[in-house]
């Protein structure tokens, strides 16, 4: 299965579970030597597993347990500064972001829309 932004959070956590599991096995790994290997318990690993929700930092233990941790930086790469940006910036890093023109503000209290 590939995961993209049409599959559901379920989906993609039953995905990831799948695959987890996968290279457990591939390495030959219970789920209860695993666990004990990454510091969790093998409830968590069972859970993860099923595509059950979890804590991120048990999954970061898991994926560093199974020598996967480095692709995190695919999952979620660094960044890339516009050279516009940076000539704005000055070297400088951003530390909040503004409102763009033309674009409303989000709402300060959420509310169906039906209310009167």
């Amino acid at each position: 299965m590939n995961i993209s932004v049409h599959v559901s959070d379920q989906a993609v956590l039953q995905a990831l579970g799948r695959r987890l599991a996968r290279h457990r096995l591939n390495r030959n790994l219970t789920q209860a030597a695993l666990a004990a290997e990454a510091g969790v318990s093998a409830l968590t690993v069972q859970r993860i597993e099923q595509g059950r929700s979890s804590q991120a930092a048990n999954l970061i233990r898991i994926l560093r347990a199974l020598g996967l941790l480095d692709n995190l930086d695919a999952l979620v790469p660094e960044p890339a500064i516009s050279p516009i940006q940076q000539a704005r910036m000055r070297g400088r890093v951003r530390q909040r972001a503004s409102s763009r023109p033309g674009r409303p503000e989000p709402p300060t209290e959420w509310s169906w829309g039906d209310e009167p």
